[in-house]
């Protein structure tokens, strides 16, 4: 959503009142049975947190040891001196009774207690921190009685998240160039058209990764498929362009004139077909929602750039590419 908007107003004011906030990462501690009135699990565990209490990005952390400290000093009188996990089993008990299982931070065995990171925002540099932080500390601590699983909360899918789409982006680009490549390869069979049609997508394609770098628009399930959108538009144009040029150079005219004609006839409606597509999704750009705005600014982006690749940089690949091939944009 847009920043002026209710939520992200009312996040802002709790973010800044409270070290609790709406951004929850919860890290899974998973142990044996009766873990809890275990005083060498629970120092794992409290070590864990006090660890990823100190990591920036992290407001604030929630874990069972945190409540046996606080409980056992106040079975001594509220005396500071006493706020730590007791080491015999019997005070330890007792430190942990009272703790119901509806607070979230144990289950009925107490072989699980989960440990919550209040995280200042989520956005992806800040859960990648976490997370890597997260990782390294269950790899380095040595920790015997516990295993650290991630994760949940609203923070941890977004994590997960983030995690598949970095690992998707690159291979989804290369199955649909692989794919663009191919279909023009046995349509044109010729090197030359594949080149002409596909290299301007490709500049399409990173320049607009390089305008959601530029506005803040993360890479997300909603973003992913735009590219893979605009690649599909995209090689229309360049289709419809290139088809008609390749045909009027055959009939004999030299590349200048036939690309004039090309213009009049196809690539007249390559520009409206795109003005049109372009107006349409540039109307989502005052959406009140953030994620239609989005949308509305890369497709917008994207049909127009493809059209201007389509009309001018094919043409000059064309002529480059083809230079003593007179006539022709056939072979390769």
């Amino acid at each position: 959503m847009r920043p002026d908007s209710r939520y992200n107003i009312d996040s802002r004011a709790i973010d800044a009142k409270f070290d609790l906030g709406v951004d929850a990462l919860t890290v899974i501690a998973e142990t044996a049975p009766q873990g809890c009135i275990d005083y060498h699990t629970m120092t794992e565990i409290d070590d864990f947190q006090w660890h990823m209490r100190n990591v920036p990005g992290v407001r604030t952390v929630i874990a069972l040891p945190d409540v046996a400290k606080f409980a056992n000093a106040a079975w001594n009188e509220g005396s500071m001196k006493w706020r730590a996990l007791a080491r015999d089993q019997d005070m330890l008990i007792q430190s942990v009774a009272y703790v119901p299982i509806s607070t979230g931070l144990l289950n009925s065995d107490c072989s699980v207690m989960p440990v919550t990171l209040f995280t200042a925002d989520h956005t992806s540099v800040t859960i990648a921190r976490i997370i890597d932080e997260v990782k390294r500390f269950k790899a380095t601590s040595g920790a015997q009685y516990v295993d650290f699983r991630l994760a949940t909360g609203n923070v941890g899918v977004m994590a997960a998240t983030n995690e598949v789409l970095a690992a998707a982006q690159f291979p989804i680009l290369a199955y649909v160039f692989a794919a663009v490549i191919a279909l023009c390869l046995l349509a044109f069979r010729s090197v030359t058209a594949t080149l002409c049609i596909v290299l301007p997508l490709a500049l399409v394609s990173l320049l607009t990764y390089a305008l959601m770098a530029a506005l803040g628009i993360g890479l997300k399930l909603s973003t992913l498929p735009v590219v893979a959108i605009g690649i599909g538009i995209g090689v229309d144009y360049g289709i419809y362009i290139y088809s008609r040029l390749r045909s009027v150079l055959a009939m004999g005219e030299t590349l200048t004139k036939a690309y004039e004609h090309t213009l009049r006839i196809t690539g007249v409606g390559v520009v409206f077909t795109a003005i049109t597509l372009a107006a349409g999704v540039a109307t989502w750009i005052f959406a009140p929602m953030k994620f239609q705005a989005d949308m509305g600014i890369l497709l917008t982006f994207m049909f127009l750039l493809n059209m201007l690749g389509a009309v001018i940089l094919l043409p000059a690949l064309a002529c480059w590419l083809s230079r003593g091939k007179r006539g022709r944009l056939s072979g390769t």
